[in-house]
């Protein structure tokens, strides 16, 4: 079996899907449609098996996303991507780390199916845009008008500035210290004066259901919630490529995961929906 193809490259097949789909749970009921496809194919015909299971994964994810994108209307609050813990080995491809960071696959929520599927493809794994043309059923030149459109639209939404791991996992720990101590001056100092808190908690726990902007009114939230529990546990853990957050409140679980300019927070990504948080024991291979 390990001479399979699809086993050989199930960490890309994977990424591939998660990145397109922002779920772990719909990624990987899109690898067993796609192998179930592939067990159908004459393999000893396909020229190419890396290129062919890309393109089939990428048709299958694109079908799930047209469906989730209905479905995630009537989401209640915040949709956010659901965290996976990853290796620090990632972190050393910039690229891909960047590419599966929670604050990018947001961004990449504000695109359409295809779009998504385009700039993943290309921005992310280098995929020809003829190979692209055939995985989404449309001309290359269309697919290089949608490239350029795709990333223009991203650029516009991502992050403005790239730090460090080093400056990353300082400023989380100065995060999770803050949190745990529950001052607000502490937590002040750490977030930037215009920091915007994002929570999902899918209406089954407490998160605020729209995003709360202003440094005072986020340290507010988070020193209050600090008093509210018994216990209040953080652990630094690697999750999507990054330093972050794992924090218990009375052994609930959430991922925070932090977008950081400037030595401070400008962005916090609250993910408490206990059915996103099914992948934070285990690393997930990554890879592209």
């Amino acid at each position: 079996m390990t001479d399979d193809p699809f086993i050989a490259h199930r960490g890309l097949l994977f990424t591939v899907a998660y990145e397109m789909l922002g779920s772990a749970a719909d990624a990987e009921d899109v690898l067993q449609e796609s192998w179930l496809r592939w067990a159908d194919v004459d393999h000893t015909q396909v020229r190419d098996p890396r290129g062919y299971l890309v393109r089939t994964v990428t048709r299958q994810a694109l079908n799930r996303l047209r469906t989730l994108s209905r479905s995630r209307e009537d989401y209640v609050g915040e949709w956010l991507p659901e965290p996976l813990l990853t290796s620090p080995d990632v972190a050393e491809d910039v690229e891909l780390a960047e590419s599966v960071s929670i604050a990018m696959l947001t961004v990449l929520e504000t695109l359409g199916p295809t779009e998504r599927a385009v700039f993943v493809l290309r921005e992310v794994f280098d995929v020809p845009y003829g190979e692209i043309a055939e995985a989404i059923g449309k001309s290359a030149a269309t697919v290089r008008q949608i490239a350029r459109r795709a990333r223009e639209h991203v650029a516009a939404r991502r992050p403005r500035i790239q730090v460090s791991r080093t400056e990353q996992q300082t400023v989380v720990e100065r995060f999770l210290l803050a949190l745990r101590t529950g001052t607000l001056q502490e937590l002040l100092d750490v977030m930037a004066p215009d920091v915007v808190m994002v929570a999902d908690g899918g209406g089954l726990v407490a998160a605020a259901l729209t995003p709360v902007h202003g440094a005072r009114t986020v340290a507010g939230i988070l020193a209050r919630a600090n008093r509210v529990v018994t216990a209040l546990r953080t652990t630094t853990v690697w999750l999507n490529g990054a330093p972050a957050g794992r924090v218990e409140f009375d052994g609930e679980p959430a991922a925070v995961s932090l977008e950081v300019e400037n030595g401070r927070v400008t962005r916090i990504y609250v993910v408490r929906n206990p059915h996103k948080l099914t992948h934070l024991d285990e690393p997930v291979d990554i890879a592209r």
